[in-house]
Parts: structure tokens; sequence; C-alpha cells
């Protein structure tokens, strides 16, 4: 038998099969395609429909090859939800998490409710995108669709709808919310109540590798494929991911590497210490009921901002990074979570203001710009690897790095140079071969979660980095704290 999972991130999506075959975990990709975001009238919204022709594009492409499909699931970004009124139908096409309806509205909630308040009833870091302070956006502004709207489905959730007729929230998605209780294991009417957003909205919560219907008849007949069963998988795709990290022992680190940074460990239980509170760690969920304790990280996006802005054929990756190694090491540094590199017109201009506003040398070539990205998003890691031991309480030999970043190999290296630690980077995409496993393990082929990643380990390539030049990448280390107003992470702690 073999199994469907459909694996969306912010800029692209694939449908990709996997089986076991003779003791080996076997994958085919069948469809790929673009996700690109529209704007319409000022506010930038996902192209739903567009996605849900690709998934049926991909059913279709997917039996041709195997008649054998037992299941199919999916995976996408967090946070993103759509409204469906009481007719079914999708009231609006989602907003992005980029869209800056958002702007401002953390503060006013958190100053409302408390901080402190939010975080114990959720475990989940403080982003301006959380769904949380989308809706309440939406209450503000009188947005028409709420007064229409009788469920509310995160974005995978929406398209299993789309192919099953059938509503239910995934747990690992559901968390991102922060308006999920770890402690109860359910939405938290508390904070459902104080932004305005009733109970009965929100879907039953399900965990990864629960059935959740099949293959609408009108669907089966359009596609000429059987009732196919609908699973779901670890549904946000760095839930996803971390079920793909091919980790040797149960106590690790990964960071799943792309448009985000996502780092972090396995966890439990969520960890909600003043600690984490005060360093804005999350617990987001797991597959078989984990927690991942991590740190989102702005990522890649920096850069992919900086080639939009540039364009022309010197902004190719291969040139770019070709012109960061004739730029000089150790100019100058960025905090990529500055909340000015969230949604800026143009992206070198903002980090060359943030240089400048530091008292920093203003990278001034493209090159010089790309080491200064570079450079941050190496050290940004080892900052929060060292406070990720420090929540866990657990000590990490290296860090698994996973998802499309690790095809900058000058990164990973990086990174390994400012870790003073070995990093394995592999697979490229981890969060399809996670959601397959998450499949797989529901199908009663594989047992458990730490089997999986012994399929995985066996299935794909995984590079090894080892440090170079740490001697200079951590005398660097206190001077990039330093400039960007991070301190000294728990370098003096140490010392101390």
């Amino acid at each position: 038998m073999s199994v469907l999972a459909f694996d969306l991130g912010a800029g692209s999506g694939r449908a990709v099969l996997g089986w076991i075959e003779a003791g080996r975990l076997e994958t085919m990709d069948v469809h790929r395609f673009k996700n690109e975001p529209v704007r319409v009238n000022g506010r930038f919204h996902w192209d739903i429909y567009r996605i849900f022709h690709e998934l049926k594009e991909g059913i279709r492409a997917a039996y041709e090859e195997r008649q054998d499909i037992e299941s199919i699931a999916i995976d996408s970004w967090a946070v993103d939800f759509g409204c469906v009124g009481k007719d079914g139908e999708l009231l609006r096409h989602p907003y992005h998490y980029r869209d800056a309806h958002t702007d401002g509205v953390m503060e006013q909630v958190t100053e409302r409710i408390g901080k402190e308040f939010i975080f114990e009833h959720t475990g989940i870091q403080f982003l301006p995108f959380n769904t949380i302070y989308q809706l309440e956006a939406m209450v503000q502004a009188n947005s028409p669709v709420l007064k229409e709207t009788r469920t509310l489905l995160m974005i995978p959730d929406l398209l299993r709808y789309f192919l099953t007729g059938e509503m239910k929230s995934e747990f690992t998605n559901a968390t991102t919310t922060q308006l999920f209780n770890p402690r109860t294991m359910d939405w938290d009417e508390d904070l459902l109540k104080a932004i305005g957003i009733p109970r009965e909205w929100m879907a039953d919560v399900v965990m990864p590798g629960t059935r959740v219907g099949e293959l609408r008849e009108d669907l089966q007949q359009e596609l000429q494929v059987p009732a196919i069963p609908v699973y779901t998988s670890a549904e946000h795709d760095t839930g996803a991911a971390v079920a793909g990290v091919p980790a040797e022992s149960s106590s690790f680190a990964y960071l799943s590497c792309g448009t985000w940074s996502l780092m972090g460990t396995e966890i439990e239980e969520p960890n909600t210490t003043p600690e984490a509170f005060e360093w804005n760690f999350t617990n987001e969920g797991g597959v078989e009921r984990t927690f991942r304790l991590l740190k989102n990280i702005m990522g890649l996006w920096i850069f992919e901002e900086c080639r939009r802005a540039w364009r022309g054929d010197d902004a190719s990756h291969e040139a770019l990074l070709e012109q960061m190694e004739e730029a000089p090491a150790f100019q100058s540094y960025i905090d990529p979570d500055d909340l000015q590199f969230l949604h800026p017109a143009d992206m070198p201009a903002q980090i060359q203001e943030y240089c400048r506003k530091t008292g920093q040398k203003i990278p001034e070539t493209k090159g010089e710009i790309v080491r200064c990205i570079m450079e941050s998003l190496a050290m940004k890691y080892r900052h929060v690897l060292e406070r990720t031991e420090q929540l866990s309480g657990q000590s990490f030999s290296g860090l698994y790095m996973v998802g499309g970043g690790i095809k900058n190999t000058y990164l990973s290296q990086f990174t390994a140079n400012a870790l003073g630690r070995n990093v394995w980077a592999g697979p490229k995409e981890a969060s399809a071969l996670g959601n397959i496993t998450v499949q797989l393990t529901a199908a009663g082929k594989i047992k458990n979660r730490h089997e999986a990643r012994k399929y995985i380990r066996k299935a794909v390539e995984v590079n090894a980095f080892s440090p170079k030049e740490h001697a200079a990448w951590n005398t660097e280390y206190e001077l990039f704290c330093e400039r960007t107003g991070l301190g000294n992470g728990l370098s003096k702690a140490k010392k101390a």
C-alpha cells in the first residue's frame, strides 16, 4: 500500500507518494506547483481555490502512478484560516499572515488581557500574525465575514474539508493559533471569550494520524478515483518536518530551515516557565502528543526579499552567494527577528537602515548584504540553541538542519562555525517525509515516531558539516549579541 502526502509551503506545494518496500521507505514526487498569494484591494490573500485545484491534480497524478493509495493527508503553514458560513461555503479567501491588518493588534490584545495570562494558557510565543490577533483585527474592523461564520478552519483543515465535507481541527496546527490550551488539550474558552469569538466556531481537535472522512463522491467521479480515506498528518508543516528529522536518539535539536527558521527540540510536556515566557519560546503540538519547544526565526525570507528587490541575472542564488564569498567577513549584523524585516517594501534598504541605526558599517554591495544576512542567521541560531538547552535541560552534540534552506551549504557551514558543533543537513523535504510516516504509522506499517526516523535515516542523504574557525566566530558572537541588543546570550551566565 502507498500513501499520498501534500506538503504546502509559502511559495510552492508538492504531492509525494510514499510506501515501504523491502524494509525501505520509498517516495515518488508526482506533482509540484507554485503557491502564489495575491493582492486584492490592498489586502494579501492566499489563492485557496487554486491550491485546491492543484490538490485535485495531485490526486489524479498519484492515482495514475499507483492504484493502491490507502490514505491522503495535508500539511501546510500555520496561523492562517478560512471562515465557513452557515451554508457550508467559504466566506472569503483567507488572509496571508504577512497582510498588514494585524499591525499593532498584538500590543492592544496583550495590554488588555495580559501577556503572562495568554502564555500561561497557551504556551505559544508572541508573533503579530498569530490567529488570535488576526481574529481580533477582524472584530475591530467589524468584518461582515464574522456575522456569517459557522466554523473556523485552519488552512489544511479547510482543504481537508473541501476534500471530504468533514470539519475537524488537527492538534499540531491548532496549537499555533494561541487559542489552544495544552493543559486541558482543548480550545481555551477564556481567550476565545476575551476576543469575542464563540466556542462553537472551533471544530473538535483530533490527533495526527486520525481518519477524517474520505474523498467526496463528486470528487471521486471528477477524478475517476475510489473513495480514498483522508487522514490528519502533523498538519503544521514544522510538526511534519520534526517528525521527518533523521535523529539517532530521542534527545536532539533541530532547525527547520526555509522561509522561516524554526529551531527547538521535542519534549513530552509544554514548558511555560518564566524563562520560556521571557525568551518568547513556543510549545507547539507534535506527533504522538509531544510538544515542540521552539522559537521562530525570520529565516531566508530576508534573503529572498533581497533577491526580489534586486531581480536581474546577478540576483540568482548562485550569483549572490559567489558575491558573498568575495565580501569581507564579520562587517555588520542584524537581528533577523526585528519587526522592520517582517514585510518591508525594500529589504536591502531596511538592512542598511538597521546597520546605520546600530552604528555599524553599512553594507553597500549585494555580496556584503548577503554575508550580513547569512552570518547573522548563523549567530542567531547559536543564541536560540543555547536557550533551548537551558529550557529543556538537555545538551546537544550538534544540530539537525532540514528543509529547503539546506541547499544553501554556506548557511549550513556558517551555522556549524557559529555553534562550534556538528551540523547534519538533510533531508530537504522533511515535511513530506514526516507527513508520509505519520500516515504509515496510522496504517500500522511503522510502530512509532522513533521507528519512523530510522526509516527516514536509511532513505535520505545527510551531509555533515564540522565547525571551522570557531575561535573567530566565538569572538564575533559576543559582538553580534552586543550590536543587536540581544545581550550576551547565555555566555555571561556560563562564565559567572
